[in-house]
């Protein structure tokens, strides 16, 4: 088993991840019962954390692409430099941060609360099968500089 876990590590696209779990969620939200929320409230919100999200996923890819990085997400070796600027001094992570954003949101959206398992699913898949191997990586290319950044700046928010 321990083989098999190891072998998920940076195989499956973030997005894709995301995408898979916002399927998951719609086929929850067909199962399962609706919260009764005003579609006057439910969908302004949906779209203020979908779009709070994409903040963050294109802060994060700006920044890369100024530091002439790679963004690439299954590829950390190919890292180019650290970067701890701009919305990289709120998260170390924040193209996952927005996607879980937007997987909150489209569980408002589908007003239903069991679909909020949508989001801590690709949380707690992105940890293990993504970022704890990216933080592999980066501690070998990046020493006590990526340990500092790290020690200052959360995984998450």
């Amino acid at each position: 088993m321990a083989k098999r876990m190891h072998s998920l590590e940076l195989k499956i696209p973030p997005p894709v991840v995301a995408a898979l779990a916002a399927a998951a969620m719609w086929g929850i939200e067909v199962l399962a019962p609706l919260v009764d929320a005003p579609a006057a409230i439910r969908v302004p919100l949906a779209i203020a954390l979908a779009l709070t999200g994409a903040a963050f996923d294109v802060s994060g890819l700006i920044a890369f692409r100024r530091s002439k990085t790679t963004a690439n997400p299954m590829k950390p070796d190919k890292a180019a430099a650290l970067v701890c600027s701009g919305v990289y001094r709120l998260t170390r992570n924040p193209m996952y941060v927005g996607l879980a954003f937007v997987l909150v949101a489209w569980a408002v959206y589908l007003s239903c609360a069991w679909a909020l398992l949508g989001p801590v699913a690709f949380v707690l898949y992105m940890n293990r099968f993504q970022i704890q191997p990216e933080e592999r990586v980066l501690a070998t290319l990046f020493g006590n500089r990526y340990e500092d950044y790290k020690s200052g700046v959360r995984r998450w928010l």
